[in-house]
């Protein structure tokens, strides 16, 4: 019954994602598998991630930038090639501590910057290195939140065409990660039953989403979204941390 009620909260996290509050999903993953192989946590969730990313779409098919989608989604995908890849050979420790240190990065820099630092462009080769880093990380952990918003929050995009960019980014992404998991084995004996009861949770988690991203002032909505990266970047962090040194 708990193990239920946290896959629950994990769809609802996933959804409020989804409608906007983006990095609420990616806590998702880590939460689950304090109870759960992490892989078959990922594996569950990603048909939830699927169904509120093409509602997400919905949402905001009239707000994102089409410079910022153009350049990291080809990025995105060629990360998920490279991490069908590497996956069998890379110890998840690794990636944890790797997409946890991202985050750090840039709530440290978003945090210490001088107030007067303009807005960013949206520059070819940065978005490339950083939506292939956001395949890699979300392939295998589903924590491709961090390096996509390294990339896209210093552009201070207006809220809807920030929150538009990430859902369709990864709905592109997450989309082609089905066959890539099913190459590798990791959607073997799901419950589809359960799944069905999670998509729910997850659609209900979208619409909420979207009404906290529609009412929260501009300022408000970026700190939350630091204030979850940061949460969630310290979570993969340490238990990337946790893995490698009981591992040794």
């Amino acid at each position: 019954m708990i193990d239920t009620l946290f896959l629950l909260l994990a769809a609802f996290m996933v959804g409020l994602s989804k409608g906007g509050l983006a990095s609420a999903a990616a806590i998702a993953v880590p939460m689950l598998a304090l109870f759960m192989n992490p892989v078959k946590a990922a594996a569950t969730l990603l048909p939830v991630y699927i169904i509120t990313d093409w509602i997400g779409v919905w949402l905001y098919r009239r707000n994102f930038s089409r410079r910022n989608v153009a350049i990291l989604v080809p990025s995105l995908l060629f990360g998920v090639f490279i991490a069908t890849i590497i996956t069998p050979y890379t110890p998840e420790a690794v990636l944890l501590i790797f997409t946890g240190c991202i985050g750090l990065w840039f709530c440290a820099r978003a945090w210490l910057k001088r107030k007067d630092e303009g807005r960013a462009e949206a520059h070819i080769l940065p978005g490339i290195l950083w939506g292939t880093l956001t395949g890699i990380a979300s392939f295998i952990t589903h924590s491709g939140g961090p390096p996509s918003q390294a990339y896209l929050l210093p552009q201070k995009l207006p809220k809807l065409e920030f929150a538009g960019t990430i859902a369709l980014t990864f709905a592109v992404g997450n989309l082609v990660k089905l066959p890539a998991y099913y190459a590798i084995g990791q959607m073997e004996g799901l419950n589809w039953g359960l799944i069905a009861q999670l998509a729910a949770a997850g659609i209900v988690g979208t619409l909420v989403g979207r009404y906290l991203t529609r009412v929260l002032p501009e300022a408000i909505y970026m700190r939350v979204i630091q204030t979850l990266l940061f949460a969630l970047s310290c979570i993969l962090f340490v238990r990337g941390v946790m893995e490698l040194t009981s591992g040794a």
